[in-house]
Formats: C-alpha cells, sequence, structure tokens
C-alpha cells in the first residue's frame, strides 16, 4: 500500500513481540485506552500455543499486521482462517446451508474475533496517535483485500465495539445486530444500594434465590492472582470439562490454557469457587478488564438450586460495585439475566460477503433482522426489575 505502509499476514502471535502488540490501542493497561484482556498478547497466544485455536481446531490464524516504512508495527487485526463456524456465538450457519445448497463454497472463511469468546472489544487496532484513523481504515479496506485474495467467501468481524462501526459501514460491510444482558453500575455502593432500585418483589425473590443459593452449607471464595494455582486450574477445569461437555458435546478450551493464562494474566483474572463439606464443587471464570467484569464460562460437579445464578451474576456484581467497575458483561444469550439486573444491550459485527448473489441475500436479511433485535431490546426493557422511573436502558 502507498505511504510506505504494508499489510501482511502473520499466522501466529508467537512470532509477534508482545511489547509491539500491546502498544496497540486496548491491548496495554499502560495505555490513555481502556485495556480489554481479550485482545492482549497474554490471551491470544494463550488460546494458539495451548492448542485450543490451532488449525487443527479451524482457527488458522491468519492476523493482518500493518507496518511503516522501518518494519514497526502500527496496526493489526487477530484473524483466522476457519472451516466451521463453532465457537464464535454470531451464527451464520444458515448462510453457509443457503449458499453450498446453491451451489458456492462458504468454508473457509476469515473470523476476525477473539476465540471462544462473545465480547465487545476492538477489532481495529492502532496506535493512538495521529495516524490511528488511517490505520484502521487501511485495516477494514485490507481485509476485504485479503478475502479476494484468498479466494474465500466472506470475512466476519464479531463483537465490534462501537467505535469501530463506522469505519466498516465507510467499507461497506454488512452490520449485523444481537442482544446480550450486562449490568451497568450506577455509583452503588454495595449490592443492598442496587437491590433497593428494584421493585419490591424482585428485590425480594433475589434476596431469597441468593439465602437459597449458598444453604447446604455453601462458601464462596474469589480467587485472583497468586491465589490461582495449579490445584486450583485442575479442580476448575473438571469442572469447566463436565459442564461443558454436557453443554457443547466437545469442550474449546485444554488444560494448558488455564496453565499459560495463570501464569500470564493471573491479576486479569478473577475465579469465582463455590466450596461445600471443605472442597469446591463449582466455580465461574471472569476477565478484568480496565472498566468492566467479563463472565466467562463455569462448571460444576454437584447440582445446587440458584448456584449457578450466585456464582455467576450475583457474585460478579459483588465483585464488579467493590472494585467500582462500570459494567459486567456476562457472556452470549440468557434472558434469565434480566430478572437478575442485567438489561439488554445491543452487540455487533460486521460482514464482508464476496458473492454479489449471497451478499444481496444476507443484505435483505440483516434489515429484518436488526429490526427484530431493537423490537425485542424494547420489550425486554420493559420487563426490567427495577422500578419505575430507575434505569431502564
Amino acid at each position: 500500500m502507498s505511504s510506505g505502509y504494508t499489510i501482511r499476514i502473520e499466522n501466529s502471535l508467537t512470532a509477534i513481540a508482545p511489547e509491539s502488540w500491546n502498544r496497540l490501542s486496548g491491548a496495554s493497561k499502560d495505555l490513555n485506552t481502556i485495556y480489554n484482556p481479550f485482545i492482549s498478547h497474554a490471551f491470544l497466544s494463550s488460546l494458539e500455543e495451548s492448542g485450543s485455536a490451532t488449525a487443527k481446531s479451524g482457527w488458522m490464524g491468519h492476523h493482518l499486521l500493518m507496518e511503516d516504512g522501518a518494519g514497526r508495527l502500527v496496526g493489526a487485526m487477530p484473524c483466522y482462517l476457519k472451516n466451521h463456524s463453532q465457537g464464535e456465538y454470531v451464527f451464520d450457519h444458515g448462510w453457509a446451508d443457503a449458499f453450498e445448497r446453491a451451489g458456492g463454497r462458504y468454508y473457509p472463511k476469515l473470523q476476525c474475533s477473539v476465540p471462544f469468546t462473545p465480547a465487545t472489544g476492538p477489532r481495529l487496532l492502532a496506535l493512538e496517535d495521529d495516524k490511528a484513523d488511517f490505520v484502521r481504515m487501511a485495516l477494514a479496506h485490507g481485509l476485504k483485500d485479503v478475502t479476494r485474495e484468498l479466494g474465500v467467501s466472506s470475512a466476519h468481524v464479531t463483537f465490534v465495539a462501537e467505535s469501530d462501526l463506522p469505519v466498516f459501514e465507510a467499507e461497506s460491510y454488512l452490520h449485523r445486530t444481537d442482544q446480550q444482558f450486562h449490568f451497568i453500575n450506577e455509583g452503588y455502593a454495595d449490592h443492598e444500594a442496587f437491590l433497593e432500585t428494584l421493585s419490591s418483589r424482585k428485590r425480594k425473590d433475589l434476596r431469597k434465590e441468593r439465602r437459597t443459593a449458598l444453604q447446604d452449607g455453601i462458601s464462596i471464595d474469589w480467587l485472583t492472582g497468586r491465589n490461582l494455582t495449579e490445584a486450583i486450574w485442575d479442580q476448575f477445569f473438571a469442572f469447566y470439562m463436565d459442564t461443558g461437555s454436557r453443554k457443547w458435546g466437545r469442550p474449546y478450551l485444554t488444560r494448558k490454557f488455564y496453565s499459560l493464562i495463570g501464569e500470564r494474566m493471573a491479576d486479569d483474572i478473577l475465579l469465582v469457587m463455590a466450596k461445600r463439606n471443605g472442597r469446591y464443587i463449582a466455580g465461574a471464570i471472569n476477565f478484568i478488564g480496565g472498566d468492566t467484569l467479563y463472565g466467562r464460562h463455569w462448571g460444576c460437579v454437584e447440582d445446587h438450586p440458584f448456584l449457578h445464578f450466585e456464582v455467576c451474576y450475583h457474585q460478579a456484581i459483588d465483585f464488579a460495585l467493590e472494585k467500582k467497575l462500570a459494567r459486567v458483561e456476562a457472556g452470549a444469550q440468557g434472558e434469565h439475566k434480566l430478572a437478575r439486573g442485567y438489561l439488554p444491550v445491543t452487540t455487533h459485527s460486521m460482514h464482508h460477503i464476496a458473492h454479489a448473489g449471497l451478499r444481496r441475500a444476507i443484505e435483505d436479511y440483516l434489515s429484518r433482522e436488526r429490526q427484530d433485535v431493537e423490537q425485542m431490546g424494547e420489550i425486554l426493557s420493559e420487563h426490567s426489575p427495577f422500578r419505575k422511573g430507575e434505569r431502564q436502558d
């Protein structure tokens, strides 16, 4: 490309110096941007090195790197060449089926995302300088060029930060929306102060739910930093495998992944662990961002009423309030979160479809889908647990 900048493909994060990658927006705690743990070199390289996101698992690294004339990394997109649509949480199986029934070849495709992680964040990573806008636009355009050069059907950028949307729209990507449920911290002093903003019936229900979850002698521990020992990871991985095998059939993450993130980013991790009779029986993993607690997945080896809600949602709110975090993102889907103070929030993805006919069909579908998502969000907001006049958006 012009002006001495080049865009190239790198297949592995291990070939990129961590400090170079982490200088890009959102990937470092030292920047004047909000830190996002999922786009850090530590997290993404751990997925690769652990065997969780590799060519063998259908996630072949195809990261876009933009360098200046001196070879300095000035922009990047975490990207993968994929031969399936698993582990993405933005479902395009219907698109693939329709295209292949019509004689097309949908896979492989390019996927710009954080594998197995339905969390919104920056996808157009750039140094925060006076060239940042140019770099982001060049990356969005460059992804289309790579799609053409590879001869693949499409490129999908999922869980896109709202600040990146205008760049993709300027490059004529198709816009898709969906919904998650987030807890928004309105400056509550503690959990009781939050409960006071709910209707009296909802407040009573949640207090009873929390008491019930902790009956049978169950207690809760928060583990982070040096408390994340290999023995703890062994126990949590057993929960993950037990619940993940029943929920997904084949869990995505390997045991080595937890060892690597425990070594590289332990202070960015919160395990909420439930204990009964002296042993842990359930747990949820969360990642701590600059202003957000990200709930990811949970597992258990004993079933107890409401324990899932306590470990995954109520305790996350407690932690966020104590640490004065702005929000809790509790992962994909789950209208049951609404009754627990998590409100509907729109998520975004952007899609480049190379085939003109497929693009027209998807564009028409997305126009109707966006309306449905918006209407559903309005309906759900009307049924929030907050008292009338309190936060409803």
